[in-house]
C-alpha cells in the first residue's frame, strides 16, 4: 500500500507543477522530545498530541491533519467532485499517515547510521525543479518565492521533505539492484499475458424500463437528498486580480542619447573591425603523422584526398573570430590561422585535441561599425534592460507593500491599477452553467494558484509572462462546493430519478437472466424471453496482453472475463445508473511464453521491480521494529473526523 501511494503521489498530483508534489507532502515534523512518554487514548486527538514517536523524533496530530488536507485539495483540483469522504472511503488518510511514518523512521535510521544529506545536494534537487525555473531554464529567486507562498511552505519545509525523499532513494533503492528472477517464476506470469478469453455480453440497459408518469415533489426530495453528491458543483472562485504590464514602463524605458553614446563607448571592441576566417581543419593524434599528411599534401594532393587515405575525414568551420578559433581548439591554432594567407596550409600546430593542420579557405573582413549604424540594436538593448528593472522595481515594490500588510485593494489603488474580476469560475476555468465558457488569457495563468489560496491569504504577484508581463491575483467570492437548490435542477433530478429506477429494474431482470444461464439456459434465448426489448448479446474478448495493452484500460465488460472460471456467468453494473451487463466466459486459451525471451525478459524487469519494492517495504517494517516505532492507533480516525467537520462546515 505505501509503495502503490508514493507512485500516486508522483504521478497524480504533480500534474500541473512540479511543485504540486512537494506542495502536498510539505510540512515540517517537530524533533524534540517527547514531553510525555504516553500517547492519548481518547478518541478525540489534540492539536498537539503525538500520534507517532520514532526515536527523539514525533508526528503530531496537527502535522497529520494538515497533510491529508493538502493532499485532498490537491486531488481535488484533477477530481473537483471527490468529497472528503469519497477520499477516506479510498484510505487516502490512512496511506498518508504510512508514509509520514515510514519517512520519518528512514530519518531517524539514516541519523543513527551517520548518514547525512548536504544542503548543496538539496539545493541541486531545488534548481532541477522545472516551476522554479525561468523561461531561459535557469533558477528564479522570484518564481521560488512565489510558488512556495501560493502553496504555503516555507524554505525550511521544502528543504525538510526533499531530504527526507533523498534519504528514502538512497537507503531503499539500493534493496532492489541486483534482483534477478528465475524463468520458473517469470514464465507463469508471462504466459497469463498470452491468455485469450472469449465471453458472452448481454446489456440490460434502464431505459428499457423508463416510466412515462412523473415522480412526486416528495419522490424528488428524498431521492435528491440520497444523492446530493451526484448533482454537487465543484467550488467557484471569482478572481480578482489586476495586470502589471512591461508597456507601462515604455516611455520611462527610452535610453537617452548619453546613455546611447556610453553603451557604444562600452562596447567599441565589438563594433570595431575584425577579420574571421574559415578553415578546413584535420585532427591527429601524432606530430609525426601530422607531418605525414602535411608532405602528401605539398607533394599535390589535397588535405581531404589526404585525411581519406588515412581513414581519417576533414572538419571545415567558416567565419570564425579569432576568439571563437582559440575556444574551439587553442590559442596556437587560432594565432596560426590568422597569420596564414587564403589557401596556405598551415601546421602541424598542436591544438587541444592533438596535432592539427589547417588550410585558410576564406578570409572576411568585417569593416568597424560606426555608432549610426548600431544605434537602433543598442537602443532596443538599453530600452530591454531598462524595461525589465523597472518593472522588477514596481514588482518588488508592489510585494514590499503586501509584506508591510497592505490590502490587495489598497495596492492596487495606490498603484494606479486597474482592478478587473472574473465571474465565478470552477478550477478548469469553465462557469457551473456554462460549459463552453472559455477565460482570457490571463485568468487561465491565474486558475492554480488562486484556487489554491485560501480566502484570508496576501495577494500574489503571480507571472504571466516572465520579466514581461504579471498579475496581483486574491480570491474574490469563494462559493464551496455543494449540490445547487433543488428547484434550480429540477427537471435534471427527475430524469435521474426515472433512470434509477429503470435501473433498478434492470439490476433485478439481469439477476433472473444470471440465474437461469447459470442452470443452463442459453444466454440469447433468455434474453429473448425476457419480456421487454433488448440488445442481441455479443461476443467479446482476446488476449490479455492485448486488451490490457499499455496505460489503456478495457471496458470492464471485458476486463471481468480475465477474473471469471471457465462457463461462469456474472452480472455488472454498467454505471451512473444505466444499466446492467450479464457476462458469461465461454472459453479459455492458455498462453505459453517459452518461445518468447522479449516478452519473457519484460516481465522479469517488471517483477523484478516488484520484488524490489517488497524488499523495501520489508526492511522499512524491519527499521520500524528495530527503533521501535509508536503509532496512536486513534489517529486517522481522529484526523478523518476532524476534517469531515472542517471540509462539511465549509460547505
Amino acid at each position: 500500500m505505501l509503495s502503490t501511494f508514493r507512485r500516486l503521489i508522483h504521478s497524480k498530483f504533480g500534474a500541473v507543477f512540479a511543485i504540486l508534489f512537494l506542495g502536498v507532502i510539505a510540512a515540517a515534523f517537530i524533533l524534540g522530545d517527547v514531553t510525555s512518554g504516553k500517547f492519548g487514548t481518547g478518541s478525540m486527538l489534540g492539536t498537539g498530541e503525538t500520534v507517532a514517536k520514532v526515536g527523539g523524533s514525533r508526528l503530531t496530530a496537527t502535522e497529520l491533519q494538515d497533510r491529508v488536507q493538502r493532499v485532498f485539495e490537491n486531488a481535488r483540483r484533477s477530481n473537483p467532485g471527490l468529497q472528503i469522504s469519497d477520499f477516506f472511503a479510498q484510505g487516502g488518510a490512512a496511506q498518508i499517515y504510512d508514509q509520514l511514518v515510514s519517512s520519518l523512521t528512514i530519518k531517524e535510521y539514516a541519523k543513527d547510521q551517520g548518514v547525512h544529506i548536504s544542503k548543496r545536494l538539496v539545493d541541486a534537487q531545488i534548481a532541477q525543479i522545472p516551476a522554479f525555473q525561468d523561461a531561459a531554464g535557469n533558477f528564479s529567486q522570484d518564481q521560488f518565492r512565489q510558488l512556495l507562498a501560493s502553496q504555503r511552505i516555507t524554505e525550511q519545509m521544502l528543504r525538510d521533505d526533499i531530504s527526507r525523499e533523498i534519504l528514502e532513494k538512497q537507503m531503499l533503492a539500493p534493496l532492489g539492484l541486483g534482483v534477478k528472477l528465475p524463468d520458473s517464476l517469470v514464465l507463469p506470469y508471462a504466459s497469463l499475458l498470452l491468455e485469450a478469453r472469449q465471453g458472452t455480453v448481454a446489456a440490460i440497459p434502464a431505459m428499457a424500463f423508463l416510466e412515462d408518469k412523473e415522480p412526486t415533489d416528495a419522490q424528488l426530495n428524498e431521492f435528491y437528498k440520497a444523492n446530493a453528491a451526484r448533482f454537487t458543483i465543484p467550488e467557484q472562485r471569482r478572481i480578482r486580480y489586476a495586470v502589471i504590464d512591461a508597456e507601462r514602463f515604455a516611455q520611462a524605458s527610452q535610453p537617452t542619447e548619453a546613455e546611447i553614446t556610453a553603451a557604444y563607448n562600452q562596447n567599441k571592441g565589438a563594433y570595431a573591425a575584425k577579420e574571421n576566417r574559415s578553415v578546413e581543419q584535420l585532427v591527429l593524434p601524432t606530430e609525426a603523422a601530422a607531418k605525414a599528411i602535411a608532405d602528401q599534401v605539398k607533394g599535390g594532393k589535397s588535405l581531404a584526398i589526404a585525411a581519406q587515405g588515412a581513414g581519417l575525414s576533414v572538419s571545415t568551420v567558416k567565419d570564425q573570430s579569432r576568439e571563437a578559433l582559440t575556444a574551439s581548439a587553442s590559442k596556437a591554432v587560432a594565432d596560426a590561422a590568422f597569420a596564414a594567407k587564403q589557401g596556405d596550409l598551415v601546421g602541424p600546430v598542436r591544438g587541444s585535441l592533438g596535432w592539427v593542420l589547417l588550410r585558410v579557405t576564406g578570409v572576411q573582413s568585417v569593416p568597424a561599425k560606426a555608432l549610426a549604424a548600431v544605434k537602433g540594436e543598442i537602443v532596443e538593448t538599453l530600452r530591454a534592460q531598462k524595461e525589465k528593472q523597472l518593472l522588477t522595481d514596481f514588482t518588488g515594490k508592489i510585494e514590499d507593500q503586501i509584506a508591510d500588510g497592505g490590502t490587495f485593494e489598497e495596492v492596487v489603488k495606490d498603484n494606479g491599477l486597474k482592478l478587473e474580476t472574473t465571474p465565478l469560475l470552477l478550477a478548469d476555468g469553465k462557469q457551473a452553467e456554462d460549459q463552453l465558457h472559455e477565460p482570457a488569457a490571463d485568468v487561465k495563468a491565474l486558475l492554480a494558484p488562486v484556487f489554491a489560496m485560501s480566502a484570508d491569504d496576501d495577494a500574489q504577484l503571480v507571472p504571466i509572462t516572465p520579466d514581461k508581463r504579471y498579475a496581483l491575483a486574491a480570491p474574490g467570492e469563494i462559493v464551496a462546493a455543494a449540490p445547487p437548490p433543488l428547484a434550480k435542477v429540477k427537471a435534471l433530478v427527475a430524469v435521474q430519478y426515472k433512470l434509477n429506477q429503470g435501473n433498478q429494474k434492470a439490476k433485478k431482470l439481469a439477476e433472473d437472466i444470471r440465474a437461469k444461464v447459470a442452470k443452463g439456459a442459453k444466454l440469447a434465448d433468455a434474453i429473448a424471453q425476457a419480456g421487454v426489448k433488448l440488445p442481441a448479446p455479443q461476443v467479446l474478448g482476446g488476449r490479455r496482453a492485448d486488451i490490457m495493452r499499455g496505460e489503456q484500460r478495457p471496458p470492464a465488460e471485458v476486463a471481468i472475463l480475465f477474473s471469471m472460471a471457465q462457463g461462469s456467468v456474472k452480472t455488472l453494473p454498467i454505471g451512473q445508473d444505466r444499466g446492467y451487463f450479464i457476462v458469461q466466459l465461454n472459453a479459455i486459451k492458455s498462453g505459453d511464453a517459452k518461445s518468447q525471451p522479449e516478452l519473457l525478459a519484460q516481465v522479469r524487469d517488471q517483477l523484478g521491480n516488484a520484488v524490489g519494492e517488497e524488499y523495501g517495504q520489508q526492511f522499512e517494517r524491519a527499521v520500524e521494529k528495530e527503533i521501535g516505532v509508536r503509532r496512536n492507533a486513534n489517529a486517522v480516525a481522529g484526523v478523518q473526523r476532524a476534517l469531515t467537520t472542517t471540509n462539511s462546515s465549509a460547505q
